[in-house]
């Protein structure tokens, strides 16, 4: 593998030996400004809808977060999701009746909490199947996971932590359509949940589908997304 080509894999997934670097990256933060944003971003928004007033200062934090401390996009981008939310949830909460499809391939699980307390959720990406349930379907799976792993996240901490099994994908489990939309809800309307995510068992073949979904990912999550290499299988 030439220098060139090595470069743009890496880029691509980041290797385990960057992760202590990219939590510098997320610790550089002026506590002083982003309470003072806080504040105006709290403001903005309970002139918008009133009943933001209910909304706590960490959930607010976390979306002002994804906008880099800037209060206009993130009361934007806060009032998109209290919309969202309420169509795509009025409820409340997704009932495991709307998910069946999804929740009977057996795909992901809740696995307790890493090393910094973070809740943990493994994924088997060789168990889905786009045409079982549907797109639809499989949004609703996402944020009925989302919603549970989230609500197990302790006091002090806010992050959670995915691993993606790919042992065994194939051409049947790739669905871009699926997966464009799964990333759609965690950045537009989960900020700042996602720790890290580390990919194992990553065949040839899901290379070519993470190529075509990786424009779609923010250069924010960009650098949560590991390649563990486990055993004989491509190094990046």
């Amino acid at each position: 593998m030439d220098r060139r080509t090595k470069e743009e894999e890496e880029d691509i997934f980041y290797s385990p030996e960057n992760m202590e670097a990219s939590d510098d990256e997320e610790n550089g933060r002026n506590d002083e400004d982003e309470k003072t944003m806080l504040s105006h971003l709290r403001a903005t928004l309970e002139n918008q809808d009133p009943s933001c007033k209910e909304i706590d200062d960490l959930t607010l934090r976390r979306f002002l977060r994804a906008r880099d401390l800037d209060v206009e996009k993130a009361s934007r981008m806060f009032i998109k999701y209290l919309t969202w939310r309420r169509s795509f949830v009025p409820k409340g909460s997704i009932s495991a009746s709307e998910i069946i499809n999804q929740l009977n391939d057996n795909k992901i699980y809740m696995q307790g909490t890493d090393t910094r307390g973070c809740p943990v959720m493994v994924v088997f990406g060789a168990k889905h199947f786009p045409s079982k349930g549907g797109t639809e379907e499989l949004k609703r799976l996402v944020v009925f996971a989302f919603d549970k792993l989230c609500s197990r996240i302790p006091d002090g901490q806010e992050k959670l932590t995915i691993i993606v099994d790919l042992q065994g994908y194939g051409y049947s489990n790739s669905d871009v359509r699926g997966y464009t939309a799964i990333l759609s809800i965690l950045q537009e309307y989960y900020p700042e949940r996602l720790g890290k995510v580390f990919m194992i068992h990553v065949p040839y073949i899901f290379m070519t589908v993470w190529k075509i979904i990786y424009p779609f990912i923010d250069k924010n999550t960009k650098k949560k997304v590991y390649n563990i290499y486990v055993g004989p299988f491509l190094r990046f």
